[in-house]
């Protein structure tokens, strides 16, 4: 076996967005494309004498050639031992537990999170950085300025190694240890939860239905939920990873998860409902007949964190992304403790969480999490809601109520235009920015705006400045309406429109959240021209 440096041909459209590098496997396939990436990566970053590295992905088509590539290209960087899921798997929370636990220098994510998978679907490549969190713009900045210039790639000829037999292997010098995929996410989740609530839970005849949607999920819910904690079998449904998902789009909302929700809202409805996506980072939770919204999810999260072992000592802050409701604000305040708003993408929180200025954050994207890794959990939250319902007694409908009872009900939506023109989407964009000047103190479609702004952020621990992270259109009443361009997607753009307008009349609070938004609806298109620029009369999904 010997390193070989092959001559390449630099490609153009490598710029990783929210979350890493994401293309249609079609893309990914091209020769050279996937080891061009890994070599701007491994070029940008230190030498990695002596360091750790992680390595692991969703299982979704193209993983395991990806992952016995990256292996190869990584003992021709100099690492001394890459950690790598059994069979090419691990969850990106178990990415980041791993790394953390293990000291690694950082790892590498295979995975397109959300979006479907299969010969025809998407595929997706990010570093997390040593604290297992996403890498800053300042590195995939890098990375994308070293692609565009890169003449060369060096990769050991090596065969590869057997992913699926757990061990030690080398390859050209470099220790290759396939790991058990779910041990060391098992072992920080028994030091958060009442895993003996949960228990007397599920004995009592408590009924959960998780939908681990094919995904990467599976393996890891099936573990603790049925192995460990005595959920029955059969809890857990399509719990076996399959490389396109079996046909599912695995994201974890109203409209994907259309089985779960119907068994959900059936006569004999489980007590709860919950689904992962992808790579098991996301999540939803449904109660009997009742949707829990990402939103009010963070927020209820916080109001009795306290009741879990984990996150008895309280909390130092939460941070939801600036498109996220204003529920986790409101609960922040009450308690006496700070909300900060970053903008979209789990990179901004990681500076946040290492400060230890926040223990809970969340996005409106299906995605919670806290200081235990730097990734969103999916998992995580079901265990952190099959806590409390032990802990309190109360149904996951009552804990929802109880916190629209106390603060208000952030009524919530966000409407995705997918696939626009990139040409079009910008033009939409372009419009939005140069109306915002006028919009203040002005009256649109028959709203009253306060304020209108493109969203910047500056980190409140290293300085760093993000601008045009979306814009921001506040009413009077304090009702919002954010415009942002998707940075997820593989095909064309995806405009996401999210609409918020706070209820604190009790005898609304059942309202139906479309009829409620509908004067931010018509906003929306008075400002954005969605139908005149994209030709698209309704949205592509509403969640």
């Amino acid at each position: 076996m010997t390193i070989q440096t092959l001559p390449t041909t630099p490609f153009t459209d490598q710029r990783p967005g929210t979350s890493g590098l994401r293309k249609k496997v079609t893309v990914f396939a091209q020769a050279h494309y996937l080891e061009n990436f890994v070599q701007a990566l491994f070029d940008v970053l230190p030498a990695a004498t002596g360091l750790t590295l992680v390595l692991g992905g969703d299982g979704r088509y193209y993983n395991r050639v990806a992952v016995q590539t990256i292996l190869r290209m990584a003992a021709a960087k100099g690492y001394a031992r890459v950690l790598v899921g059994q069979g090419g798997i691990l969850s990106t929370p178990a990415v980041s537990a791993v790394i953390r636990a293990s000291q690694a220098s950082g790892g590498i994510v295979l995975s397109a999170s959300h979006n479907p998978g299969g010969p025809d679907g998407d595929f997706g490549i990010k570093y997390n950085i040593g604290n297992g969190g996403p890498a800053p713009e300042k590195i995939t900045e890098a990375v994308f300025a070293r692609s565009k210039e890169l003449q060369q790639i060096r990769i050991s000829d090596s065969a590869g190694i057997a992913l699926d037999v757990l061990g030690d292997y080398l390859l050209d010098g470099m220790q290759v240890t396939v790991i058990d995929p779910v041990s060391t996410y098992a072992e920080l989740m028994r030091t958060l939860f009442d895993f003996d609530a949960i228990r007397k839970l599920f004995a009592g005849g408590f009924r959960l239905r998780y939908d681990a949607m094919n995904a990467v999920g599976g393996p890891y819910a099936k573990a603790l939920l049925e192995g460990e904690l005595g959920a029955p079998a059969g809890t857990v449904v399509n719990g076996v990873p399959l490389e396109d998902f079996g046909g599912l789009h695995p994201d974890p909302n109203p409209v994907n998860a259309e089985d779960l929700i119907a068994h959900m809202f059936a006569a004999d409805a489980p007590d709860m409902g919950a689904a992962s996506d992808g790579d098991a980072d996301r999540n939803m939770v449904v109660g009997r007949k009742f949707v829990v919204s990402p939103s009010d999810s963070l927020a209820v999260l916080a109001a009795h964190a306290t009741r879990v072992p984990g996150y008895a000592k309280g909390l130092a802050g939460v941070a939801r992304s600036m498109p996220t409701s204003t529920a986790a604000d409101r609960v922040a305040q009450a308690l006496g403790i700070p909300c900060f708003e970053t903008p979209t993408g789990w990179k901004f929180f990681g500076n946040l969480l290492d400060a230890g200025k926040v223990t809970l954050c969340g996005e409106e994207s299906y995605g919670t999490g806290s200081d235990h890794v730097r990734e969103k959990d999916g998992l995580w939250a079901v265990l952190f809601w099959l806590n409390l319902v032990a802990a309190s007694g109360k149904s996951v409908e009552a804990l929802v109520r109880e916190l629209w009872a106390a603060h208000g009900r952030c009524v919530y939506s966000r409407h995705d235009y997918e696939a626009i023109p990139t040409d079009q989407a910008d033009s939409l964009m372009a419009g939005l920015r140069a109306a915002l000047p006028a919009l203040p103190g002005s009256s649109v479609a028959g709203c009253a705006i306060a304020l209108a702004d493109d969203f910047a952020y500056t980190d409140p621990v290293d300085g760093s400045v993000s601008n045009k992270q979306g814009i921001r259109v506040i009413l009077t009443d304090g009702s919002r309406v954010v415009f942002r361009l998707s940075g997820t997607g593989t095909e064309g753009a995806t405009l996401r429109v999210y609409l918020e307008r706070h209820e604190p009349d009790a005898s609304r609070h059942d309202i139906e959240a479309q009829t409620a938004l509908q004067p931010l609806v018509a906003l929306a298109e008075a400002l954005a021209h969605i139908r005149g620029i994209t030709g698209m009369a309704q949205p592509s999904v509403m969640t």
